[in-house]
C-alpha cells in the first residue's frame, strides 16, 4: 500500500502554453484513474509528473520518496526489432516485475490484438494497487475504472464514477440546459405574439377614432398608452430572456461538447448500384510463401466489414492484396474495384501529402467543383476559418488530419473504403467525428479493428477472422 498522494494547486504548461491549473486532488491506494481529454492537452505530462519525470510548473506534488511506480509510456523506443504490441507487453512484464504500488500506463491498448487486450485487461482487473491510465479506449474505460480526470480548457475536471456514468451526466446536463433554451424560446415567441397583438389592437382603435372624433382621441390615447405599455413590458422581458439565454449558453460551452459532423457524400448510380463489390474465389496471397490460402469472400456493395485477428496474422497483407501492392502477391478469382475506386485511411494517414495545405487537398480532390462549394463542404468538416485551410498538412493536429481525410473521403465517396486501425491514438472527440460519418457512408467498408465499440456504432454487418493461415467468417 502506499500513502495518499497529494496535488496542491498544480500547473502544468510546455513553452508558455498552458495546459491546465489549479489542480487539486488526492489519489488513495486502489484508487483506478482514467486520464481523458483531447491529445495535446497535457494527459501524457501529467503521467510523466507523476512518475517524477518532469516538475509540474507550479504547486506541489507530495508524494513518498520509496514508493515503488510502473510506468509504460505510450512511445516505447526500446526493442526496434519488435512489433508495437510487442514493444508494449516487454514493457508492462518489466513494470510489474518490479511489485509496483502504482500502474501508470499510456494508451496501453495501442496496438494491441484482441488476445492481448483480453490479457491487459485480466492484469489490470487482478492489480491490488493503483492504476492510472490515459486512454481513448472506450471498452478499457469501461473496466472498473471509478475516477476520471478530464484536462480541457485548461482545467482539470474531477468525475467519481463510471466512464458511462460520466457519459449520462454530461448528456443530462445538456438536456436539461437545451430543455431551458426551448422554454425561453417558448417565453419569448409569446411575448412577441402578445405584443403584436396589442399593437393590431392599438391600430383599430385609432381608425375608429377617425369615425368618432368625441370618443375616437380618447380611445387613441388609451391604445397607444397600452402599446407603449406593452411594448415596455416586451423589451424587458425580451433582455431578461436574453440574459439567460446568455448564461445558459455559456453552460452548455462549460460542457464542451464535441461538434456534429453531418456528412455530405458525393453520390453517383456506380457508387449505389446492387452489384457486389468485392468477390475473392478460392484466393491466395503471400510474399515469398503463402500467407493465407482458401480465401472466399464476398461484400455487398453496402455492406459494411470488419477483419480482425492477431498480430501477423495476415490482416494488413490482405489489405494489401485488395490495393494491388506490388510486394503481395494474390493468386485465386478476384473480383475487385479499380484502384481509383478505392479508398484507404489508415492510423498515419499516408495518404495525405503533407506539404500541401488544407485547400489544396480538397482542391485536387473537388477539380469540379468552384471555390465556394469547397469552402462549404470543408465547413461541414469543421475546418471554417482562414487560417484553418491555409495550414499544410504537416502542421495539422492528429484530429485535423482524421477530418480531412474524412472530408476527401466524402467528396469522392469510393465504391470501397478501407480502414486500417484508424481509431488507434485518436481522442474520443475524433473518435466521435469517425462514427458520425461512418455510420452515414453510403458505400462498402471494410475496417481493421480490435475496438468493439467502435464497430459496433458504425454499424459492422459481417466479421472475418484471419487465424492459422486461413481468412473466415464468424
Amino acid at each position: 500500500m502506499h500513502k495518499p498522494i497529494q496535488l496542491k494547486n498544480i500547473a502544468l504548461s510546455f513553452n508558455s502554453k498552458p495546459c491546465f491549473s489549479g489542480f487539486e486532488t488526492i489519489i488513495h491506494h486502489g484508487n483506478h484513474i482514467a486520464i481523458t481529454g483531447r491529445n495535446g492537452n497535457g494527459k501524457s505530462s501529467l503521467l510523466r509528473m507523476l512518475m517524477g519525470q518532469i516538475d509540474p510548473t507550479e504547486g506541489d506534488l507530495l508524494i513518498q520518496q520509496d514508493i515503488i511506480i510502473g510506468f509504460v509510456p505510450q512511445i516505447i523506443d526500446d526493442y526496434n526489432t519488435f512489433s508495437g504490441g510487442q514493444r508494449f507487453q516487454q514493457k508492462l512484464g518489466e513494470a510489474l516485475a518490479l511489485n509496483p504500488s502504482i500502474l501508470l500506463l499510456d494508451e496501453p491498448t495501442n496496438h494491441l490484438d484482441r488476445s492481448n487486450r483480453r490479457a491487459l485487461f485480466n492484469i489490470l482487473d487482478r492489480f491490488e494497487g493503483t492504476i492510472i491510465i490515459v486512454s481513448h479506449d472506450v471498452e478499457l474505460l469501461q473496466r472498473g475504472f471509478n475516477r476520471l480526470w478530464h484536462i480541457d480548457d485548461q482545467k482539470v475536471t474531477i468525475f467519481s464514477g463510471s466512464y458511462s456514468d460520466y457519459q449520462i451526466e454530461i448528456k443530462r446536463k445538456r438536456s436539461a440546459i437545451e430543455s431551458q433554451l426551448d422554454q425561453l424560446d417558448r417565453k419569448k415567441k409569446d411575448a412577441h405574439e402578445s405584443l403584436m397583438k396589442e399593437q393590431q389592437r392599438s391600430k383599430k382603435s385609432r381608425a375608429m377614432g377617425k369615425k368618432n372624433i368625441a370618443n375616437g382621441k380618447w380611445e387613441a390615447m388609451v391604445a397607444d398608452s397600452k402599446r407603449r405599455g406593452a411594448e415596455e413590458a416586451t423589451g424587458r422581458k425580451s433582455k431578461s430572456i436574453n440574459d439567460q439565454r446568455d448564461s445558459l449558453n455559456a453552460a452548455l460551452q462549460d460542457l464542451r461538447l464535441p461538434e456534429i459532423i453531418i456528412p455530405r457524400f458525393c453520390l453517383s448510380t456506380k457508387v449505389i448500384s446492387s452489384r457486389d463489390v468485392l468477390s475473392v474465389q478460392n484466393g491466395s496471397i503471400g510474399y515469398d510463401t503463402t500467407l493465407l490460402n482458401n480465401i472466399y469472400m464476398t461484400v455487398g456493395a453496402t455492406e459494411k466489414v470488419a477483419i480482425q485477428g492477431d498480430n501477423g496474422s495476415g490482416k494488413s497483407t490482405f489489405i494489401k492484396a485488395l490495393r494491388a501492392d506490388s510486394s503481395v502477391f494474390r493468386q485465386g478469382e478476384w473480383i475487385v474495384p479499380v484502384q481509383q475506386e478505392i479508398g484507404y485511411l489508415d492510423q498515419h494517414y499516408i495518404t495525405l501529402q503533407p506539404s500541401k495545405t488544407v485547400l489544396e487537398i480538397m482542391e485536387e480532390a473537388m477539380p469540379d467543383h468552384d471555390a465556394s462549394m469547397i469552402r462549404k463542404h470543408l465547413n461541414n468538416f469543421l475546418f471554417r476559418k482562414n487560417d484553418e485551410i491555409s495550414l499544410r498538412v504537416d502542421k495539422l493536429s492528429g484530429g485535423e488530419r482524421v477530418r480531412l481525410s474524412l472530408a476527401v473521403i466524402a467528396a469522392q465517396t469510393p465504391r470501397l473504403l478501407i480502414l486500417d486501425e484508424i481509431t488507434n491514438n485518436l481522442d474520443l472527440e475524433t473518435r466521435d467525428h469517425v462514427i458520425q460519418v461512418l455510420k452515414e457512408y453510403p458505400a462498402s467498408i471494410i475496417v481493421i479493428s480490435h475496438d468493439q465499440d467502435f464497430l459496433q456504432q458504425i454499424g459492422i454487418e459481417t466479421t472475418y477472422r484471419c487465424d492459422q493461415g486461413m481468412i473466415y467468417p464468424v
